[in-house]
Order: C-alpha cells, then sequence, then structure tokens
C-alpha cells in the first residue's frame, strides 16, 4: 500500500484503530471513535478492566455503561496484542508517571513498545497520546523502528497531545483542538488526516518535538499560575487576610489579569507530574528552569499548610492530638470525579495520621474506599448528617463536591477549615 492509498484508506474510515491503554485518556479516545463508526481495537495489560469492558460495564464513573455498550458495538478489546497487526493506526495512551526521584518513568512506553513490536506491520501509523518530554517520540519509537522499516515510506510515526480534562469533556474531547506531530512531511499528513475524521480542529506542529513540548506548556502555565496564588494565599493569611476576597476584586480588572484559585494541593497528571519532565529534559541540555523548581516546591508546601492550621486549632481548642475526631469531606483531587490521583486529601490524610490523629473520617459521594500502606480504611467513610457533623472536632473541606450540603455542613458543624473558599469567614471557619 502507497502512502496515497493509505491516506484514502483513512478518509473513507474504512479503518481498524488500535488503542493501547484504556484508562483516563483512552477510554474516551475508543468511545468517541466507535460513535464516529471505526473499528476499535483496544488493549490493556490490566485483566480486571479488559472483562469489565466485555461485560458491557464501565470503570470510570463519569462514563456511563450506555457508552461502554457503543462501543463494544464497535471494538474488540484484549489484554494480549496479537490484534495489533490487524489495525492501521495505533494509539499509544499509557501512563508517564514520576520515578521517586521525580525523574521521568517511561516504563510503560518501553514495556508497550515490547509488547507491540512483533505485531508492527508495513502500512501501519503509530501515534503517541502520553505526555512526556520533547524527544520522546523520537527517541523510543523512530530509533526503534528505522531499521525495521522506512519510516514515511511504509510506515508512519506521530504524536498527537491529549487534552481531556477529568469531568469535564471527555464526552466532547472531539470540540477541543487536537495538535499534532510527525516524523516527516508525510507522517504529520496522515496522523492530521487520521485526527481531522474525528476532531473539529487539527493543529499542525512543524515537529514531534515541538507537539510533545506544547502539551507540557500548557500544563507547566497552570502550574506555576497555581503555585504563585498558592505563595498569595500563604502570604495573604500572615496578613490576616482573605485570599478568596482579594482574587474576587483582582479579576474584575477587564485585562491583564486571569484568576487562578489557591486550593488545598494539586492532583491528577498534568500539573504534579508532567512539569518535572520538563524539568529533567531541560537540565539534560545545561538549563534549570527555576520556575518550574519554584512552584512544584510552593505547591507542595500546601498540605503542610493545611497540616499546621489543623495542628493550631486543635491547641487553642484545647484538645487532644490522640482524642481529636476530624472529617475530610472530599477525597479525590478536585469536584465531582472519582478520581484520586496524586490526591491532597490522601497526602493530608497520611500526614494526620502520622501525628497520631488516629479518629479520622472521611466523605465523598464519587470515592468508595481509599487504600494505602496496603490498608484499605473505607471503614470510616461516613454519610454527612446534621447529627453526625457536631460529632466532629474539626471538618476540613479538601474538595467542593456539588453534592455536599454546604448550608447544612455550616450549620452544624463545630468548627471547618476552608480550604475552597465556599464559606464565609466567622469565628467557626477558617482558610487554609
Amino acid at each position: 500500500m502507497t502512502f496515497k492509498s493509505l491516506k484514502k484508506k483513512i478518509n473513507s474510515k474504512k479503518i481498524n484503530v488500535g488503542i493501547v491503554g484504556l484508562g483516563y485518556v483512552g477510554l474516551p479516545l475508543a468511545i468517541l471513535l466507535a460513535k464516529k463508526g471505526v473499528n476499535v481495537y483496544g488493549f490493556d495489560i490490566n485483566k480486571k478492566k479488559i472483562k469489565m469492558l466485555q461485560n458491557q460495564k464501565s470503570y470510570i464513573e463519569r462514563i456511563n455503561n450506555f457508552d461502554i455498550k457503543i462501543l463494544s458495538k464497535k471494538s474488540e478489546v484484549s489484554h494480549s496484542f496479537e490484534n495489533i497487526s490487524k489495525c492501521d493506526v495505533i494509539l499509544i495512551c499509557v501512563p508517564t508517571p514520576l520515578k521517586n526521584n521525580n525523574q521521568p518513568d517511561l516504563s510503560c512506553i518501553k514495556k508497550t513498545f515490547s509488547l507491540i513490536k512483533n505485531f508492527l506491520c508495513e502500512d501501519q501509523i503509530l501515534i503517541l497520546e502520553s505526555t512526556s518530554y520533547p524527544g520522546t517520540t523520537r527517541e523510543e519509537f523512530v530509533n526503534n523502528l528505522n531499521k525495521k522499516f522506512k519510516l514515511g515510506n511504509n510506515f508512519f510515526i506521530g504524536f498527537s497531545s491529549e487534552r481531556i480534562n477529568p469531568g469535564s469533556n471527555e464526552n466532547s474531547i472531539h470540540n477541543v483542538p487536537k495538535v499534532v506531530g510527525g516524523f516527516s512531511s508525510n507522517c504529520s499528513i496522515l496522523v492530521s488526516a487520521f485526527y481531522n475524521l474525528f476532531f473539529q480542529k487539527v493543529v499542525k506542529a512543524k515537529s514531534l518535538e515541538a507537539a510533545e513540548f506544547s502539551k507540557l506548556l500548557e500544563n507547566i502555565y497552570r502550574s506555576v499560575n497555581i503555585g504563585f496564588i498558592n505563595e498569595m494565599k500563604f502570604i495573604a493569611d500572615k496578613m490576616g487576610l482573605d485570599i478568596f476576597e482579594i482574587i474576587r476584586l483582582a479579576k474584575t480588572k477587564p485585562y491583564g489579569f486571569i484568576a487562578y484559585n489557591p486550593g488545598p494541593a494539586i492532583g491528577g497528571h498534568c500539573i504534579p507530574i508532567d512539569p518535572h519532565y520538563l524539568y529533567w529534559k531541560a537540565k539534560k541540555i545545561g538549563i534549570t528552569s527555576n520556575f518550574i523548581k519554584i512552584a512544584s516546591q510552593t505547591n507542595s508546601k500546601v498540605t503542610n499548610f493545611i497540616e499546621s492550621k489543623i495542628l493550631k486549632s486543635l491547641k487553642e481548642k484545647n484538645i487532644k492530638i490522640n482524642k481529636a475526631k476530624i472529617l475530610i469531606l472530599g477525597m479525590a483531587y478536585k469536584k465531582n470525579i472519582d478520581d484520586m490521583r496524586e490526591s491532597g486529601s490522601v497526602i493530608l490524610l497520611k500526614k494526620l495520621l502520622k501525628k497520631n490523629i488516629k479518629n479520622i473520617y472521611w466523605a465523598d459521594p464519587h470515592i468508595k474506599k481509599i487504600q494505602f500502606y496496603n490498608k484499605t480504611i473505607s471503614n470510616n467513610k461516613i454519610n454527612i448528617t446534621s447529627k453526625i457533623l457536631p460529632s466532629f472536632d474539626i471538618v476540613i473541606l479538601m474538595t467542593d463536591h456539588k453534592n455536599f450540603n454546604y448550608s447544612m455542613i455550616e450549620r452544624y458543624s463545630k468548627f471547618i477549615i476552608d480550604c475552597r473558599g465556599k464559606f464565609s469567614l466567622s469565628s467557626k471557619i477558617i482558610r487554609a
């Protein structure tokens, strides 16, 4: 098959698409393609996920079973990878976490390549969607396939950053512009043609590295601004001022100011993890990115700030630490989702347990259980009621889910530490 015939096949939608990694990125993408009538082969090493999909059940709260049923009609899912050979386009959507020293961990990408490489064949397009440092696609795929194929002629490689906002746009990702980059001009043309089938707007980068860098820039922009506003929170608190009122006043300016709200920590993948990928890469070429470093350090101080507020409040109330009864509202890292990746609530919970605060309870309409230290502490989950709220010495609002009854929480709680600016300050409500 020539370049022209492959492009024609793409334009006709008569293609098979393989998606490796059916998590927060891969699953919504698979559903989008299935809804557009494209045959999907889904791959994931997690056998539990595969079984749930085969039973037409969703394992992500914000993706409903109806969409999984639509997917099942146009897909075949498996934890083995033989069907890679049947795919015209292969999308890699696997995690890119950090090692303990905050250096990039590409083990999932490397393992994926080892699992699929023997099934790759001519006239396929391989696209990385996982966020990583500039140069990853070239180093991990181009350099490992340039002897087996004539890249740009009989095999094509690209990168396209995912832009999923958890809890917001899983069902409308096609409305978000798609940035793409290709190894060669032919690769860029085919990758663009593919995404043009599903996305309203496709934006071409001049290189793989520019596309990879742009994704990190998007996330680091947010990290730096969140770090800045968290630092402003620390300063305002020291001055006895309410940072949320200050932001409300500042954002009345119609130009030159974009409001960012402080929070109880940064969570998910984009903000706490992705900046370290560029920091590491920049250091490799002799540049220390001070903005990335300072923002990360500042954001990591937030849970310490909240912890100090808790300990200070207990001391002022003459409540012994081992006798204190604490309620954490919200365990997800952001509102209205069931995602606890890098959750500040979990970090705070671990810190309080280390301080010998044993009576810690939590409430979250989206989370069923919490597991760490190889222990599950779902027994401490409660349903918020007017009868149970007065029994807690401190109630901490960490995640502002819309399903919380804030008027009841304010009325019946003895003392509230508000990390989200949901309550008006009073003698029993402070900010953190």
